[in-house]
């Protein structure tokens, strides 16, 4: 499968508020699983499925990501949800960062400085 993300993302697993509306129209605010962030999208672990489609806001202590949902696909134990923030509405480590996460860019960064300092003392 080739790779369409724009962005390296975050792995973390914290638990957010998140709301999305229902087939109702009605807004449901529920606790979710962040798998993984990055400026562009996250993908959020779900007790319940979330419509392709459907509008969704992240709550953080400085404000809300708002998206869409690209995908939801059930796995084990529970429907990973795929979201692409609205344009104007990218996550940056200003607005906040997860308390448990991997930048996966820093420890390839990090593992790159470590190779090449163990090329010089070869």
């Amino acid at each position: 499968m080739q790779e369409r993300r724009l962005n390296i993302r975050m792995i973390c697993a914290d638990l957010l508020q998140v709301g999305f509306g229902d087939e109702n129209g009605n807004i449901v605010w529920s606790a979710a699983i962040l798998e993984d962030l990055s400026p562009s999208g996250a993908c959020i672990q779900f007790e319940c499925h979330v419509p392709v489609g459907s509008r969704v806001a992240i709550a953080h202590p400085k404000g809300e990501l708002r998206g869409v949902v690209k995908y939801c696909t059930f796995w084990e134990i529970g429907y990973y949800v795929g979201l692409q923030f609205d344009e104007g509405c990218e996550w940056s480590s200003e607005h906040f960062l997860p308390e448990n996460r991997l930048d996966l860019e820093q420890l390839m960064g990090e593992s790159a400085a470590g190779k090449r300092a163990k090329a010089r003392l070869t």
